[in-house]
């Protein structure tokens, strides 16, 4: 993200004033004011400053939001719907200033339809929570980014993560959404069927659209039953590139790994350092493998074979629960672990996503662009599905550091494109990658462009997010 992502925009001084009071007066305590308070409301993840909402209130229900979203449209104030704030890109930033809807008190698990494979839940629910209370099911929702994100934002920023490469991503696992619109309607996008061929496809319209179309609500998601076994292993490779061309290859054999998680030896070193491991300091591939006992052990063992011919080292199966968790806590742990190893520095975050033939060329493009920029960059990717990321340690007040993090970044999002892949795989285009969507889109941008005017004409919705419109 370049700094000049994050120029302010007009603010509605007297529209905001007015908002504030029409709200105090129905909210009264849940509606805060506070610094503190605000600047947590604001981005604060990475060396992206923060811009503060003018107010947060606390919603407890879709009605609520209704309310807060009609006050909004009267008086033209801006709306940034606020989950747990783990987004990268400044989603949550409020460069107008406005309300900040903060949906985490709507938690409430509000059906398990288990013949159904689906549960309905109200979008302040976190991922950890519903597995919590499925837990005794046998059943689980799989798409995991790491952060105990809420599954509302998740929709909104169409999350995937660890194990999108065998369960997919937000945009295959949300069934229905509720959503207060920016006139104040609430709709909700589809029923519980499996599929349907009447008409627009709105949950697809509103998952992944970052709060610039609706505020969603509640949402109805799939569920998984929790397989027979569950292993995992690790394997270390001589360089980067082995652990790409071990990956290809395994997809294209279609082994059905739950999950394939790079690091590179930066990121090992990292992650030893922070969770008390030692893995062997060389490029390391992450795996799990979900099936039957036979299943498994079949898939292990193919992989391992792929992996010898590709100069990988040291497969080791991990097996018990206990294990297997602190390993992957580990992997979540990612960043933390890189942020603690350049201890003063901030980090600009980034993440794209190539065709899987092309992930090999573009890690090692990028890993070499990274050490001639002579930066701090460690690579760490779900490489099952293309997208890979790295954290650019910066000191926010050398503006030359910034500079040259922020140019590696752009040219890691144009190389991808290059390779027919996406800005962002993951992270979302909040205010960071906006400068994109043209050139990944091209005249596919107009199409969107017209459908935010169409929705939200007065651009009140998360406004200066995903879309340049001026």
């Amino acid at each position: 993200m370049a700094l000049a992502d994050l120029e302010p925009l007009v603010r509605n001084e007297q529209g905001i004033a007015t908002a504030l009071g029409v709200l105090r007066q129905r909210f009264g305590e849940r509606l805060k004011t506070s610094n503190s308070l605000r600047e947590q409301h604001a981005h604060t993840t990475t060396y992206v400053p923060g811009q503060w909402p003018d107010a947060v209130i606390f919603a407890h229900s879709s009605d609520e939001v209704r309310e807060i979203v009609r006050v909004c449209a009267e008086h033209l104030v801006p709306i940034i719907p606020f989950g747990t704030g783990t987004s990268l890109e400044g989603g949550v930033n409020a460069p107008a200033g406005g309300i900040s809807i903060d949906l985490s008190e709507m938690n409430a698990i509000l059906a398990v339809n288990a013949e159904d494979l689906d549960a309905t839940v109200q979008a302040g629910v976190t991922r950890k929570a519903l597995n919590e209370h499925l837990r005794d099911t046998g059943l689980f929702f799989p798409i995991d980014p790491g952060a105990d994100a809420s599954l509302g934002g998740m929709a909104a920023t169409r999350a995937s993560g660890t194990n999108a490469v065998r369960y997919g991503t937000m945009r295959d696992n949300v069934v229905n959404l509720t959503a207060v619109m920016p006139d104040g309607r609430v709709v909700t996008t589809a029923k519980r069927a499996r599929k349907s061929s009447a008409g627009y496809d709105l949950t697809r319209l509103l998952v992944g659209s970052e709060g610039t179309l609706g505020v969603i609500t509640e949402l109805t998601l799939r569920l998984y039953g929790i397989p027979e076994s569950i292993s995992a292993a690790i394997c270390s490779f001589k360089d980067v590139e082995g652990a790409c061309k071990t990956t290809i290859a395994a997809m294209q054999c279609g082994i059905p790994m739950a999950r394939i998680e790079l690091l590179d030896a930066a990121s090992v070193a990292a992650i030893n350092a922070y969770s008390k491991l030692d893995y062997p300091l060389a490029p390391l591939l992450l795996l799990e493998f979900h099936g039957t006992e036979a299943g498994v052990r079949e898939q292990a063992e193919l992989f391992g074979e792929i992996a010898d011919d590709n100069g990988g080292s040291g497969f080791e199966w991990v097996t018990s629960t206990e294990d297997r968790n602190r390993l992957w806590q580990a992997r979540h742990d990612g960043f933390w672990a890189v942020k603690a190893s350049a201890p003063g520095k901030e980090f600009v975050v980034t993440d794209v996503c190539v065709p899987i033939s092309r992930l090999a060329d573009c890690v090692a493009e990028t890993a070499a662009d990274i050490t001639q920029s002579g930066l701090y960059g460690p690579i760490v990717g779900h490489v099952g599905d293309g997208n890979f990321h790295s954290s650019l340690a910066v000191d926010p007040a050398d503006a030359e550091e910034v500079a040259r993090a922020e140019a590696l970044a752009e040219r890691m999002a144009m190389r991808a494109l290059a390779m027919d892949g996406t800005c962002t795989g993951e992270h979302g285009v909040g205010q960071g990658k906006r400068r994109y969507i043209r050139f990944e889109h091209g005249a596919g941008a107009d199409v969107m462009a017209a459908i935010k005017t169409a929705i939200d004409p007065d651009s009140i919705m998360n406004p200066g997010k995903v879309l340049a419109l001026d």
